[in-house]
Order: C-alpha cells, then sequence, then structure tokens
C-alpha cells in the first residue's frame, strides 16, 4: 500500500492535502488555473494510481483553483501535433488517467470552481458533483478544433447526456452552464464559490464515518457500469482520435510547405 507521504508533493500540477481520511486535490498550473497539456496529461494518471493504492484515502474532494476548473479552450496552438510514435504515449496516459480515475475505491466528490472546458469528463465521473454558479462544461479541445473526439468523452458524456445530446454537444462545441448542467442531472447542487469547497468537506465528513468497507465497495459497485464502457471504448476512442491527429499533423505539415 502506498503511503500518503510518498506521493503528496510529487505531482507539479496537483496540490494535495488530507485530514481525516478525506484528501483534497487541487488541480493548478503553476499555482494558477489548470491549463491543461503534456504535464497533467502525463501526472494525473500516475497520481489517480497512487491514490487508489493507499487505503487510507476514504473520500476525495476534487477541485481547481482560482476562478476555472481547467482550460484554456481548444484552439489551433493548442493542438497536438504527432506522429504515431508520440501518440502511442498519449494513448497509454489517456487510458491509465480515466482508468485511474475509476480504480479510486474512495467516495470522489468534485467541486466545478469555474469552466470546466478541457477534460469536462474528469470532474463528471465524480459520485457526487458539485458546482459554483460560474461553472460550465464543454468539449473544446475535440471536433471544433479538428480533432475525433477521444479522451474519455466518448463514452462519459453519451452515458451521463443520452446519446443525442452528448452527439449535439461534441459536434456544436456547445457550453453547458451550471444551471443548465444542473437540469440535465450532471451537477448535484449549485453553491456560491465562497461556499463550494465547505459544502464538499461537509458531505466528506458525513461520508467518511461510514464503514471504510462499505465506502470502498459502494464506490467500485456505482463505478461498474463506467469501468466497462472503459474497457470498451476508452481505447478505441484515443487510436481513432490519433489516427486523425497524424493525417491532420501531416495536412498541416504539406500546407507549410507549399
Amino acid at each position: 500500500m502506498t503511503s500518503f507521504d510518498a506521493y503528496k508533493d510529487k505531482y507539479s500540477s496537483i496540490q494535495m492535502e488530507r485530514r481525516d481520511g478525506i484528501l483534497q486535490l487541487t488541480f493548478h498550473t503553476d499555482g494558477g488555473p489548470l491549463r491543461w497539456g503534456g504535464v497533467p496529461h502525463g501526472e494525473f494518471g500516475p497520481a489517480f494510481t497512487d491514490i487508489g493504492h493507499d487505503h487510507e484515502n476514504r473520500v476525495v474532494i476534487m477541485t481547481g483553483t482560482g476562478t476555472e476548473f481547467s482550460g484554456p479552450a481548444g484552439s489551433p496552438s493548442t493542438f497536438p501535433a504527432a506522429d504515431a510514435e508520440s501518440w502511442d504515449q498519449v494513448l497509454r496516459q489517456g487510458i491509465l488517467l480515466t482508468t485511474s480515475l475509476l480504480d479510486i475505491n474512495a467516495v470522489v466528490i468534485s467541486c466545478v470552481n469555474g469552466p470546466a472546458i478541457r477534460h469536462p469528463e474528469i470532474p463528471l465521473l465524480a459520485d457526487v458533483v458539485l458546482a459554483a454558479p460560474e461553472a460550465s462544461f464543454q468539449d473544446s479541445a475535440h471536433f471544433a478544433n479538428r480533432m475525433t473526439p477521444g479522451d474519455g468523452v466518448n463514452f462519459v458524456l453519451p452515458l451521463l447526456l443520452g446519446f443525442n445530446r452528448a452527439r449535439y454537444l461534441m459536434l456544436t462545441g456547445q457550453e453547458l452552464t451550471a444551471d443548465q448542467a444542473l437540469d440535465l442531472g450532471l451537477v448535484n447542487e449549485i453553491h456560491p464559490h465562497a461556499g463550494l469547497l465547505p459544502r464538499a468537506w461537509e458531505l466528506a465528513e458525513k461520508f467518511v464515518v461510514q464503514n471504510p468497507l462499505v465506502l470502498r465497495y459502494t464506490r467500485m459497485l456505482l463505478t461498474q457500469e463506467l469501468r466497462k464502457r472503459a474497457v470498451d471504448l476508452l481505447g478505441y476512442g484515443l487510436a481513432l482520435e490519433g489516427l486523425a491527429v497524424i493525417h491532420e499533423t501531416a495536412l498541416r505539415a504539406n500546407a507549410g510547405s507549399e
């Protein structure tokens, strides 16, 4: 079993603090809002693995920094130009990121403190989703940015939203507000920004007194369908995403050489 001291300061994009079995993860880039890129993409999977291997973590709270949960919006500057060899690393990291999050056998609460416009599936995979009024959810990185929707959004969003709503969101780049997400069942509660983390800790303190095996096995049970979908669709989505990225990379290279 992994000890907290062995990993708590290991990851540059995740600040960790734990009290009485409740682990708070604050995602950030250099102390500011999380800027998605190679560093968090490479760190989140191993971090979630370490967290999952530490059975002293009985409830996990995930939140962002400042006024954003995750960004920036997808754009030509964020396009991950790749060949087959470099995409192999992205694929392996992407599979580990989602599967290791689902393999954390502790109740997970997400506090969406602002827009989650990159990897919105991460907070939405929590057992309880709390949001500030300023929060929003968008898949800005894929189709609108000339990429096939992968990274888990391809199975998480249809499961949570229904197929038609999810396909529309991914194809159009629709951004759901916190109120819309609440109406659609993506979010459980909305609280003012200042009250968001206190509410998460209030819930966590209620959960953590539960029989530890009941907590662990309830999380395992409630994520079983998600883990099955991940086995079927996560790698497939990342593979198709990679093929399209490699083709788009070649098109851009050819256009630049003309």
